[in-house]
């Protein structure tokens, strides 16, 4: 019988994290001797500590949900799928600015995505016009390929959370001046109404000039704004309708476990977010909910699943609909519950109202390894929709908040 991929002996991991887990300890980042200062406007600073970042549930608010792995889980990775357990997580991510994710309509791809003759990927990495605004992740995904006879395809820009249609081997030059250069980045602020501490934007009903330029002039630099269209080269610009994304590794040429892992997760998200009303399958767009995408490696296939959650604007504006039950979201759900006129449940879309707000920008990105199948119940009840992490120091590697200007990196 030939050697299982994903089966390596323990001791080889424990004796390499701990190689590695010293070395962090002794190779402090820039920012780890900094003294706290106040912070400039539109300055973004890294968060120390993984709470400093992202919350984590508290049981006397959250309920006691959060203290346990899902109950009713039944399914299991393979028995040998052995991963690294011990290494530490958080803070050792390369930061990005932004993230490109081309559909492919496939869940496996060549070793490096960038070497598949034809792609965007390869006509992305190795062309001559680079992005002007920091580094560019960029990942293959399972995303559909649009049903039209010529070669363009879609893709998925973040943080600003726009699908754009028609993009060709060649009109990646123009993808990237006039909608990854353009679009807001990683570490662009993110101003919102409830945070008095940063400059506020001139309200949009506003006819004073004057007062407009004011504001302009004390308010951090905004990114520019993404067209809706390039004529000369087709692309076209579109909001992503979903108000969270889910992102798994699922690359078995980089590595079996991922391919392993990310069908059985997914077909667990969807268990848990189907009643809820919030599942999205890959041809649903209807607004709001959660859209699951396979992308192509992302690093880190030693503590896999690596899970990346990005969350819009439009779901940490209003935190209190979320927090301050004793049940967390599921309290508010409660609320929604009716019956028809045979005394039947009606399940309702709680995503009505995202139809009207708009999604906006992703907010957050909170990137999770090392997910199991048992884990998928409360990174939905408390990740997804609240921004909490459940298990920072065993899960967390790394991600960014735009509302606090903090990063991990």
């Amino acid at each position: 019988m030939g050697k299982d991929p994903t089966h390596k002996p323990i001791n080889a991991y424990k004796m390499t994290a701990a190689l590695k887990n010293i070395y962090y300890r002794l190779t402090p980042t820039s920012s780890s001797f900094s003294l706290a200062t106040q912070k400039n406007p539109g300055e973004f600073t890294k968060a120390r500590t993984t709470d400093a970042l992202f919350p984590n549930p508290d049981p006397t608010v959250d309920g006691d949900e959060c203290l346990h792995d899902c109950a009713s889980c039944t399914i299991k990775y393979p028995r040998k799928f052995t991963i690294d357990e011990d290494e530490e997580l958080y803070g050792h991510v390369k930061g990005w600015s932004t993230h490109l994710i081309v559909a492919t309509g496939k869940t496996d791809w060549v070793r490096n995505v960038a070497d598949e003759k034809g792609s965007i990927m390869e006509a992305v990495d190795k062309g001559d016009v680079k992005p002007s605004n920091g580094r560019l992740m960029l990942s293959a995904s399972d995303i559909p390929v649009p049903e039209h006879s010529d070669d363009s395809t879609t893709v998925l820009l973040l943080p600003s959370f726009q699908f754009i249609d028609n993009v060709t081997p060649a009109n990646t030059p123009d993808l990237i001046r006039n909608f990854v250069d353009k679009g807001p980045t990683n570490t662009s602020p993110l101003v919102a109404a409830s945070q008095p501490d940063l400059p506020s934007s001139p309200s949009p009903l506003s006819t004073d000039a004057s007062a407009q330029a004011s504001a302009s002039e004390t308010s951090s630099p905004a990114a520019p704004a993404i067209p809706p269209t390039i004529p000369s080269s087709g692309l076209k610009a579109r909001p992503c309708p979903h108000k969270y994304l889910i992102l798994m590794c699922s690359q078995k040429t980089r590595d079996a476990r991922c391919g392993q892992s990310a069908p059985l997760l997914r077909k667990e998200f969807e268990r848990h977010l189907a009643p809820l009303g919030l599942y999205r399958d890959l041809h649903d767009e209807r607004p709001g909910g959660v859209g699951i995408y396979f992308i192509s490696h992302v690093g880190g296939h030693k503590f896999s699943a690596n899970v990346m959650i990005y969350r819009s604007s439009s779901a940490i504006e209003r935190p209190k609909q979320l927090n301050g039950h004793s049940n967390g979201i599921e309290e508010s759900l409660e609320k929604l519950k009716v019956e028809d006129d045979k005394g039947q449940e009606v399940v309702l879309d709680v995503n009505k109202a995202q139809e009207e707000e708009g999604n906006g920008e992703a907010a957050q990105c909170i990137w999770l390894a090392r997910v199991k199948p048992e884990d998928c119940e409360n990174i939905v009840r408390y990740t997804v929709l609240q921004g909490k992490v459940v298990k920072p120091q065993r899960q967390l590697r790394g991600g960014f908040d735009r509302s606090k200007q903090l990063v991990s990196w």
